[in-house]
């Protein structure tokens, strides 16, 4: 795909994440109804959630009819063109219905099933955080800066974050204490924010058990814009999802998936 097209691409994902936030803004920190989800933990929804990716979808059908859409509170809608648009209008649901600015509108866009480029939007802190092949880059109040990971470091020395403990369950909770022992400090309640800091240069390492595809999809193309590594616990492809992990180098990416390992 040319640049031109990608450019244009990445500004009509903006431009849906601007529609998504005028939707969605009303409702945070109203004391709104909230449904929950049939799932093994506590899954909230709002009606924020659905105005959201209602407004998101309604633009990409009139604008490019061809293209596909994943959303998490819509399903999915098949294209003819190759691409597809991956939604999360609410990334935090649970940090949404207590008034907590971590949560955020997530958009991707894959062609062939590979990750393009994403938008992670926070529209009440102003931060908007976006990647594409050609990098990665921050807005907020207006201005702008490009994103470059720290410079590498020892797992020892590496600060990292995620959601909460309490979702690394089972087996899973061993592996992450492996993990979380190894390192200097490891932040909670983070969200997808996580990601979008390590892409900054602020954290090391991100992240967070059970994904869907929705979850990470946006952040994957900010994470490797800025230099980040992306993978799964088990170094799989994390496009579709699972158990995700970022590092801001490989050799700070195999300390840590080794520790995991044991």
């Amino acid at each position: 795909m040319k640049s031109g097209e990608i450019n244009e691409l990445t500004g009509f994902a903006l431009e849906l994440a601007e529609k998504a936030a005028a939707e969605i803004l009303p409702h945070f920190r109203a004391n709104i109804p909230i449904d929950i989800k049939a799932a093994e933990v506590w899954d909230p929804v709002t009606e924020g959630d659905r105005a959201g990716e209602r407004a998101m979808r309604q633009l990409i059908e009139r604008r490019y009819p061809s293209h596909g859409i994943i959303g998490e509170e819509y399903g999915k809608r098949e294209g003819s063109s190759g691409l597809t648009w991956i939604l999360d209008p609410v990334d935090g649901t649970r940090a949404f219905v207590i008034g907590l600015p971590t949560w955020a509108t997530l958009i991707a866009l894959y062609a062939d099933g590979k990750p393009l480029l994403g938008v992670m939007c926070q529209p009440f802190v102003g931060d908007i955080f976006y990647g594409n092949p050609d990098g990665a880059w921050h807005r907020q109040r207006g201005e702008e800066r490009r994103l470059h990971v720290a410079p590498e470091r020892s797992l020892a020395d590496s600060m990292g974050g995620t959601t909460s403990p309490h979702l690394y369950r089972d087996n899973h909770a061993a592996v992450f204490e492996r993990l979380r022992g190894s390192m200097k400090s490891m932040r909670y309640g983070l969200d997808s924010y996580s990601f979008c800091l390590m892409a900054s240069g602020h954290l090391d390492i991100a992240m967070d058990p059970v994904l869907q595809i929705y979850d990470i999809a946006a952040l994957i193309p900010i994470m490797q814009g800025a230099g980040g590594i992306v993978s799964t616990w088990t170094s799989n492809d994390p496009s579709q999802g699972g158990n995700v992990i970022a590092a801001s180098s490989n050799r700070l990416m195999d300390e840590a998936l080794d520790i995991m390992r044991g």
